[in-house]
């Protein structure tokens, strides 16, 4: 399951890096999010629908603050730097970076959780930074562009996103996917909006749904569920 859902969630970025070239930044981000909530949400009323038992725990009163700090951090602030990001560096480039997320998951889960963290964790972690060294590596020094320090910021954010996910990993990862998605996605969408972004045609819109829903939606629900079995340090390391 986290091997999944790093496939999805590192299909989008080069995806993400060409829907960059017709719409701005904060609405595909926007966009993608709203992609996630709405494909989950047809989901979710299929599932009620015909009657799938689904043997999942409500969210709870102790688990609106965690909701919270995860919309925000995962959902409105990370995606936005991600696709600034984008937009200042190369796709592949750019989905190599989001490697630093697993780095930055893990040394927030062994640092301030004091989750435990063996050797071969740490030789992943390791092996992490040292690409992330190489990416940034000109011939002569190590040189960050305003693309990767905004994609450094992403995997920051989504590092903190994941540890606080784990707190709500034992709820129905469905619904926090979808209210994370329509929350997150209106308000960068709402933004993108009040600042004079124009909407982009309904094929653009259609394809980031698309990648939203794979590349976010479904890889958030198989994050989860890895987090229930593995820990936040291994679901990241993997």
């Amino acid at each position: 399951m986290a091997l999944a859902s790093a496939v999805l969630f590192g299909a989008s970025a080069p995806l993400a890096k060409v829907l960059l070239g017709s719409i701005a930044p904060q609405m595909l981000a926007g966009l993608l999010y709203l992609g996630a909530g709405t494909g989950l949400t047809i989901v979710y009323l299929g599932r009620a629908a015909f009657g799938v038992p689904v043997a999942e725990a409500s969210l709870r009163r102790v688990d609106l603050p965690w909701l919270a700090a995860v919309v925000i951090l995962g959902g409105c602030l990370a995606p936005l730097l991600l696709m600034m990001g984008l937009q200042r560096t190369s796709a592949s480039s750019g989905s190599l970076l989001l490697n630093l997320e697993g780095l930055a998951t893990m040394a927030i889960a062994w640092v301030i959780f004091k989750e435990n963290v063996d050797s071969k964790v740490l030789l992943g972690a390791l092996a992490i930074l040292t690409g992330a060294v190489i990416l940034a590596w000109d011939g002569q020094s190590i040189t960050i562009d305003a693309g990767g320090a905004l994609i450094a910021g992403a995997c920051l954010a989504w590092g903190l996103d994941n540890n606080f996910t784990r707190k709500l990993s034992a709820a129905d990862p469905v619904v926090t996917t979808i209210i994370k998605g329509l929350v997150a996605g209106t308000v960068n969408m709402g933004l993108a909006l009040a600042i004079g972004s124009a909407l982009p045609p309904l094929s653009v819109i259609g394809a980031a749904a698309l990648v939203g829903f794979f590349g976010v939606g479904v890889s958030l629900i198989l994050f989860v569920l890895a987090l229930r079995h593995l820990g936040t340090a291994r679901t990241g390391a993997y």
